[in-house]
């Protein structure tokens, strides 16, 4: 089944193409370590997913370009076609002269409306170009304006035309110290927005991505193409083709839907997390080596305890002792509560890998079962550069405690009324905002009583 991209607003299309460019340098490459029958099923698989061969033989990928100005798009369809490998088809994309001025309410109220037909036509000719539609996957920002506002705008839309596609909205968390003075104000109203048409909500943070590249990429001035290329790599290590659990021999047949079943038990809990490792920069591949049971030990606790990255792990935090019937108040402190986890394995002797410590029921909110709550996907094929690598999307707690900051920094700015006219001026009125607070008071207050 194949998926269609919808690229929004700046971030959108600059992390997008990166995306494109990790997934085809993966199939290209020649590390596979695997058979040459499993090297050329994963190919296959991950091209009708992705991309449309087109007569020169060059593939093309399965997207739309969605921006309010020309410049970012115009350097995404360059870089792409340059590479030689890959390319943009030339009438997937749609901009215009000016941008929405960081403002949600300009791209939400005024070029949403304004340009929808242009935009859904778009994307109803991408769809109409795959034998099968599994579903769309949008990649937005929640900080500026276009993204965020046309973004939202436009992930009601797929959801009115296509009701029974899967939909994925890849979501950028700004820097807490802030881009933008009413980023908090644009996050509030994209979440909202998104929770209620989209099926989940996959979210990289800028902050964490930022430590990333300093701490474990040694990277020393961090652009945000360094920043854009670890969120491809994870993106890539997550929705690059695996065999799932009951899938037998094949490729999984239907990405989307085979990731959001069983993460998405309750329409109440739609937030993932993801991480992955190892990761490292190239130079250091040659000096490292890596057992399952160590990724897969670092991985758990990670989990556990919302760590970012395998380094500056706290290794004190332990699951509640199984048996003891205290309320959910008492949890240690930090202890992050899952809903649903899936871990897939990439790489060497993956058969060998042994999981189980991922269904212990101590991991997992009390009202499903752990067999339903884990599940994971394998592959020999090895995913770029790394000879295994482990990757995590969990449904828990782990976006808690950013949603609640993000939701009290708006909330202050909101009780003092400050910039608002910015938003009533295009239509968005004081309600819609109480409306937006509420619809995100009430998920944060249905995770925390995980």
């Amino acid at each position: 089944m194949s998926i269609v991209t919808v690229q929004l607003g700046q971030c959108g299309n600059q992390i997008g193409q990166e995306v494109f460019s990790a997934l085809c340098s993966d199939i290209r490459g020649t590390h596979g370590l695997c058979s040459q029958r499993e090297n050329e099923s994963y190919q296959d698989s991950c091209k009708e997913r992705f991309f449309c061969e087109e007569q020169s033989g060059v593939p093309v990928a399965r997207a739309v370009l969605v921006d309010m100005e020309p410049k970012v798009i115009s350097q995404t369809l360059s870089t792409a076609a340059r590479s030689g490998h890959w390319k943009y088809s030339s009438h997937s994309h749609f901009c215009q002269k000016q941008g929405s001025g960081n403002n949600w309410a300009n791209g939400y109220s005024v070029h949403g409306p304004r340009h929808k037909e242009a935009i859904m036509d778009l994307v109803q000719r991408e769809a109409e170009k795959c034998d099968r539609l599994g579903g769309f996957f949008t990649i937005m920002s929640m900080a500026g304006g276009t993204g965020s506002g046309l973004g939202a705008f436009v992930t009601q839309c797929l959801r009115d035309a296509f009701p029974t596609s899967f939909l994925l909205n890849h979501v950028i968390w700004p820097y807490g110290t802030g881009e933008v003075i009413v980023q908090n104000y644009n996050s509030v109203l994209t979440l909202s927005h998104l929770y209620r048409s989209s099926d989940a909500l996959l979210v990289h943070e800028n902050d964490v991505i930022h430590k990333i590249c300093a701490q474990l990429m040694n990277i020393k001035q961090i652009s945000f193409r360094d920043v854009n290329q670890v969120i491809a790599h994870q993106l890539g290590s997550v929705l690059q083709p695996t065999h799932t659990a009951g899938g037998g021999s094949g490729y999984s047949r239907n990405p989307l839907g085979d990731l959001l079943e069983p993460l998405v038990p309750h329409p109440e809990f739609r937030m993932l997390g993801l991480r992955n490792i190892p990761q490292m920069p190239e130079s250091s591949l040659p000096y490292s080596t890596f057992s399952w049971p160590g990724l897969i030990k670092h991985l758990r606790q990670i989990l556990i305890a919302k760590a970012h990255m395998e380094e500056g792990i706290d290794w004190q935090v332990r699951p509640p002792q199984p048996g003891s019937s205290i309320p959910s108040t008492n949890k240690p402190l930090h202890f992050n509560t899952s809903i649903a986890n899936l871990v897939i394995l990439r790489g060497k002797d993956v058969h060998s890998a042994d999981l189980g410590s991922f269904q212990d029921p101590s991991l997992y909110t009390s009202w499903l079962n752990p067999q339903d709550a884990f599940s994971a996907w394998k592959t020999p094929r090895a995913f770029n550069k790394y000879e295994k690598s482990a990757s995590l999307v969990s449904n828990s707690q782990f976006l808690l405690k950013p949603l609640d900051s993000i939701v009290g920094k708006a909330w202050n700015m909101f009780a003092s009324k400050a910039y608002l006219h910015q938003y009533t001026k295009f239509g968005i009125q004081e309600e819609d905002f109480l409306d937006c607070f509420t619809t995100l008071e009430q998920v944060i207050s249905s995770y925390t009583n995980l």
